[in-house]
């Protein structure tokens, strides 16, 4: 532990220094006069990116405010104490104070009240600029408000037919001609045919990549899969990352090959060098066709079995990267042609509505699979949620079409693309929990498949969490929403007149888990080193480690709560009143807790007893803080609270030490000669080893039986754990020595009178 805490120490100085500096107050001139500029260019109502890009300055500018609050923080912590120190200032009508303290209270104040100057004007400055950016954030959401409520003339009406024709071949002519001009002079066909030595190699290897890497990928995979014992899912959900990869390094290869030949400048270059965006869905969609569904024999897929429902689902998700792409190089085009007119509409159309088609397919299918018991599957995957997947889709690929269909081109847009995208995100959010369930079983030696644990769920909610930012950006969300939700999240809250914000609660977090740590390895040097050097027995060992451990915990709180500046008295008035409803509805669980320490400290019982509770009788295994645990001789463990541990009646056989005493009752026939029998059976229990004969065992003649005469064994026992042993072994003795002897050992006998016997035989009596 020793290198452990020298670098928690190196930690610790090298912060303090950094947490010793004081902001800089900032230029609160400046700022007047920019947030009348930015307030002026707001009720001139510009356009979204300079919109945007105020909004960023503001940004910037309210995270210099916010953490401009806690200059002078120290002197005026400092200052507020010496304050307090004066006591209350007399109230009207008393006595005034000395006037030595009065002087002295006025200077304080004094010099409280210039610390506090930029504290507060960085209050106001932190409001005024998180003002604007709400205003902003409001007229942004109106201006996008419009665009997707902008309706334009139907892409159905044949009338723009003819313009949407004309923006293809725009499109075209803007590709074709800067290659043909250049083809046609004669410098830069030269240079074209100087870099084809280089060019056409390097075009040829990204084509095979494009045309061939996937192959090459499933064949090496197959391959290494089959050699690999273990962590087979991992291995290969690795490899098939090559299989977006490499085609997408194969596009930028062919790319920079065009690109040396300056044949392609200008237009078509820009568009080869977006290439890879532009076809990426294709990529995405056979890689996610591979790793869900099996298409290898040795591929760990998530689905094992194929079916009707799932060849349609592959089918689905092909063309739907397909459609993307078409879609993506329509926009490129248009961003070429600088139109965004009816006619740029009309051909957006066809792929649209294809797209709106596959989605509604695709959602019917998920219909299916979430109803449908897969083959090969031991429960339905998902089925509520897949269902829910395939409903939203339905409703995306109808509603899609119909808003295309009149000519909401914005809403289509903005409904058709992120669904898409949201069934691709989702479907790599379960292969990333297949993954972490792969790891898991690898890092653990768990069969694939075969793991429950609770790990790996925990890990897969993580990052369903860490992904809803995507989702949200999928959808329309602007990163300046998502950074504002940070940077409200960063300033905090407040309870009372107490700020606290991430950073406390970070530094809560920490130095409870150091105190907690501690506590911990105290805990253990006492248990394993310090405590058994003593004569304290295991139920006083166990009662100091379990003391220390609440005070540790205790102190790590109180500790952590301080250092991470939580002022408790303002919330004094809530926990006294939550702690009268919680008092009712916790009593029990009070008692319990306060009779386990009465438990602790007085220590009646201690972990080995045996005891007994009623009619439940066993060995103490653990007493913890709201219950004790008992192992009855049948080996089941009861567990009873502390309190009825503390209020009741407990019977505790081996408290102090191990002796007791033992009873065997014996019954010999009448007749017997009784000092006869007391002699057998006081040698009898003088010869067990277990018996102490000091004080001796006495035989007892206690009365006369209905049957027997009737003795009784009474011995102190080394240890009576073994009663029932003994009890056991003397009677086995009994019984020879008594057969040697001949003695007998009476039963029960009774004599049946018949009063008129002859009513037994009546026809005999007759007769």
């Amino acid at each position: 532990m020793g290198p452990l805490f020298r670098a928690i120490a190196v930690v610790l100085l090298l912060a303090l220094p950094a947490a010793a500096q004081t902001p800089e107050p900032p230029d609160f001139d400046a700022w007047s006069s920019f947030a009348e500029d930015a307030q002026e260019r707001l009720n001139n109502e510009g356009n979204i990116s300079d919109l945007e890009a105020l909004r960023v300055e503001l940004a910037e500018r309210r995270s210099k405010f916010l953490a401009a609050q806690n200059i002078n923080s120290a002197r005026i912590s400092t200052v507020q104490s010496q304050i307090d120190s004066l006591g209350a200032p007399p109230a009207e009508g008393e006595d005034p104070e000395a006037p030595e303290v009065a002087q002295r209270r006025a200077t304080l104040n004094e010099q409280l009240s210039e610390l506090r100057a930029p504290v507060v004007a960085a209050e106001e400055a932190y409001t005024l600029s998180d003002a604007l950016i709400a205003q902003i954030d409001s007229t942004i959401r109106e201006q996008y408000a419009e665009q997707f409520l902008a309706r334009e003339a139907s892409p159905l009406n044949p009338a723009h037919w003819g313009p949407g024709i004309d923006f293809l071949a725009q499109s075209w002519s803007q590709l074709a001609d800067p290659v043909r001009l250049r083809w046609q002079d004669p410098r830069a066909r030269g240079r074209a045919i100087g870099a084809l030595p280089i060019a056409i190699p390097l075009a040829t290897i990204g084509l095979m990549l494009v045309f061939r890497s996937r192959w090459w990928i499933r064949i090496f995979a197959r391959w290494v899969v089959s050699q690999t014992p273990r962590g087979r899912g991992v291995l290969f959900f690795l490899l098939s990352l090559g299989q977006i990869a490499f085609p997408m390094l194969g596009m930028f290869l062919f790319a920079r090959a065009t690109d040396l030949t300056n044949l392609l400048n200008g237009p078509p270059q820009d568009v080869l060098n977006a290439s890879p965006l532009i076809v990426a869905p294709i990529f995405v969609a056979k890689w996610l066709i591979n790793v869900l569904f099996k298409t290898e024999a040795l591929a760990p897929t998530f689905w094992q079995e194929d079916g009707p429902l799932l060849r349609g689902l592959r089918r689905a998700t092909s063309l739907l990267g397909y459609t993307l792409a078409v879609l993506f190089l329509i926009e490129a085009f248009a961003h070429l042609t600088e139109r965004s007119d009816i006619a740029v509409d009309v051909v957006r159309y066809i792929p649209r509505l294809i797209l709106g088609i596959l989605l509604f397919r695709a959602g019917r299918v998920l219909m299916g699979l979430g109803n449908a018991e897969l083959p090969g599957q031991s429960r339905n995957i998902g089925g509520s949620f897949t269902r829910l997947i395939g409903r939203l889709s339905i409703f995306a690929g109808i509603a899609g079409i119909a808003l295309a269909s009149i000519g909401y081109s914005n809403a289509t847009q903005s409904l058709l693309i992120p669904a898409a995208m949201t069934l691709a995100l989702t479907a790599c959010l379960g292969l990333l929990q297949k993954l972490v369930s792969d790891l898991y079983a690898l890092i653990t030696g768990t069969p694939e498949g075969e793991s429950e644990a609770l790990a790996p769920l925990l890990i897969g909610f993580g990052i369903v969490i860490l992904s809803l930012p995507l989702y949200a950006l999928i959808w329309g969300a602007r990163v300046a929403d998502l950074t504002e939700i940070w940077s409200r999240f960063r300033a905090g809250f407040s309870v009372g007149e107490t700020r606290i914000s991430p950073a406390d609660f970070l530094t809560f977090l920490l130095i409870f888990a150091i105190g907690y740590g501690l506590t911990r390895f105290m805990q253990g040097t006492l248990r394993n080193t310090v405590l058994p050097k003593t004569r304290l027995d295991v139920g006083g060992r166990n009662a100091i480690v379990a003391g220390v451990g609440y005070v540790g915990i205790f102190l790590a709180a109180i500790i952590a709560i301080t250092s991470a500046g939580i002022d408790l008295s303002s919330l004094a008035i809530v926990a006294g009143a939550l702690s009268v409803g919680i008092g009712f509805g916790l009593q029990n669980v009070v008692s319990n807790f306060v009779s386990g320490i009465i438990l602790l400290i007085e220590r009646p019982i201690s972990e080995g007893d045996w005891i007994q509770v009623g009619d439940q009788m066993g060995y103490v295994r653990n007493i913890s803080v709201r219950s004790t645990r008992i192992e009855t001789f049948d080996r089941t463990d009861v567990i009873v609270p502390n309190a009825d541990l503390v209020s009741g009646t407990v019977t505790n056989w081996t408290r102090g030490n191990n002796t007791g005493r033992v009873i065997v009752p014996v019954g010999v026939a009448y007749g017997t000669d009784t000092e006869w029998v007391t002699e057998v059976l006081r040698e009898v229990a003088e010869a067990h080893p277990m018996v102490v004969l000091n004080p001796p065992p006495a035989v007892l003649f206690r009365a006369f039986g209905a049957d027997s005469l009737e003795f009784e064994i009474r011995a102190i026992l080394r240890d009576v754990n073994f009663v029932l042993n003994v009890q056991s072994d003397m009677l086995h003795g009994i019984a020879k020595r008594f057969k040697e002897e001949g003695i007998e050992i009476p039963f029960a006998q009774r004599d049946l009178w018949l009063r008129n016997p002859e009513a037994l035989h009546p026809k005999e009596a007759a007769s």
